[in-house]
């Protein structure tokens, strides 16, 4: 009886070696700025990498940073691709349960306050009074602060234009406002297909890290296929910074851009992605403050006080 019942108990293990390794899906959102995991995407790199772990992937694209991470927080998706550092401090103001997973050093080139050629619009306290595109939350939201800040001004001072990349591009093209804030490839097309000039970037005043966010519960639960996710991370930020042409030709078509326009916008991100750590979240910590001396937060962060994902 004690033979049969294990050898009973012997022929169930392959099926539940079988029912452990049932494939899982992990739900990735991202944005047009997402370089890196645009990259995978299109290689199909990370479906290869997680595959061994019956790990399979869906894909899901945002306008900005600000969707995303509420997607995020509301279990939409499992893994958020880089925003820019200002949109954690807004969903941390929220209440949202994330997990920083990575960054991506700073790139304070890569976003910039845009006006037309001919316009008289000369410094940033000349956009006092004047209607400036900026999308809601996103890095380009500090940098406007911090830069009318430098020019002794309040962001009151100003009347924004909250809108997406694409409808501030638009708004700015007709004229309906003096300025448009924003960031890489959007920065790069529109300066290489229109009449602009860059009034301000973040050299000197905003940083510009790019932050990849978790769902703690899915932190916790996966870390290996955190792991994993990261070393591909890591290596497309080389390869891109190694090979910036074959690396544009890439993107141009996922992006709907020229090579040149995005080999012009991958110049000015660095690419470099690395754990983060809580002493380098002192910029995270400007922001908030930022944002909270101007009303734009409901209440006072410790923008520090954050969970953060460690390699194993």
């Amino acid at each position: 009886m004690r033979r049969r019942t294990l050898l009973s108990l012997l022929s169930l293990l392959p099926f539940a070696a079988l029912a452990q390794k049932a494939p899982s899906t992990l739900r990735i959102g991202y944005q047009k700025s997402s370089t890196l995991l645009t990259v995978l995407k299109v290689r199909g790199q990370l479906e290869q990498d997680l595959a061994p772990l019956g790990v399979k992937i869906t894909w899901h694209e945002f306008s900005s940073g600000l969707p995303l991470l509420e997607a995020l927080n509301v279990g939409g998706v499992d893994l958020s691709a880089d925003v820019a550092d200002t949109v954690p401090v807004f969903a941390q103001a929220a209440g949202a349960k994330l997990t920083y997973f990575a960054q991506e050093a700073p790139s304070p080139s890569a976003q910039a306050i845009v006006v037309r050629t001919e316009s008289q619009i000369n410094s940033v306290a000349d956009l006092k009074g004047k209607k400036v595109a900026v999308t809601k939350a996103a890095g380009s939201h500090y940098l406007l602060i911090a830069a009318l800040d430098k020019a002794g001004l309040r962001f009151k001072d100003i009347e924004p234009a909250y809108l997406t990349p694409a409808d501030g591009r638009a708004a700015f093209e007709r004229g309906s406002v003096a300025a448009w804030v924003t960031w890489d490839p959007y920065l790069a097309g529109v300066q290489k297909q229109s009449q602009v000039r860059i009034l301000a970037d973040g050299r000197n005043i905003a940083d510009y890290q790019r932050y990849y966010l978790a769902s703690t519960a899915y932190a916790e639960a996966h870390p290996e296929v955190l792991s994993v996710v990261f070393e591909a991370l890591r290596k497309a930020g080389k390869w891109v910074k190694q090979s910036p042409k074959e690396a544009a030709e890439l993107l141009a078509p996922a992006w709907g851009l020229d090579a040149a326009t995005v080999e012009l916008a991958n110049s000015r991100r660095s690419y470099d992605v690395r754990l983060v750590v809580k002493d380098a979240l002192g910029e995270q910590q400007r922001i908030a403050d930022a944002f909270y001396g101007e009303g734009l937060l409901p209440r006072k962060l410790d923008a520090t006080a954050v969970p953060l994902w460690r390699l194993r």
